[in-house]
């Protein structure tokens, strides 16, 4: 998962939090032949957005699932850890009232939303909508 900088408001890492991977599929850049032009693989990405705040009980449930969830999904899906408290301006974008709040949105935007703690196949069913 990735953290929000309050100065510059770009995901950082942080060495507090847990490491979390994201990957990108690209083409390999080489012709397929002679005379033939490269051909990149075009792929949708998608990125659950967990908003939590430190002191939230329900949050801290959540926690083990997202993490269980990383573990299989960490190849086809950004995992992102969003802290209310210090990047209101992130949960005021997406209209985040209410905690746990978990995103899952795809390059066309928010395919669904989830307020309160949700269950692991839930997050899955709509994670393979999204085409992760």
């Amino acid at each position: 998962m990735s953290f929000f900088s309050p100065d510059s408001g770009r995901r950082i890492g942080s060495p507090a939090a847990r490491r979390f991977r994201s990957r990108q599929a690209t083409g390999s850049g080489k012709p397929l032949c002679a005379g033939q032009t490269n051909v990149q693989e075009e792929t949708m990405t998608v990125r659950l957005l967990d908003f939590y705040a430190d002191w939230c009980g329900p949050c801290k449930t959540q926690d083990p699932i997202l993490e269980d969830l990383e573990e299989d999904w960490g190849d086809s899906v950004e995992f992102e850890k969003v802290d209310v408290d210090e990047h209101q301006d992130v949960a005021n974008e997406y209209q985040v009232r209410s905690i746990p709040t978990i995103v899952i949105e795809d390059d066309e935007g928010v395919v669904e939303r989830f307020v309160g703690v949700t269950q692991r196949e839930d997050l899955e069913g709509v994670l393979e909508e999204a085409g992760a």
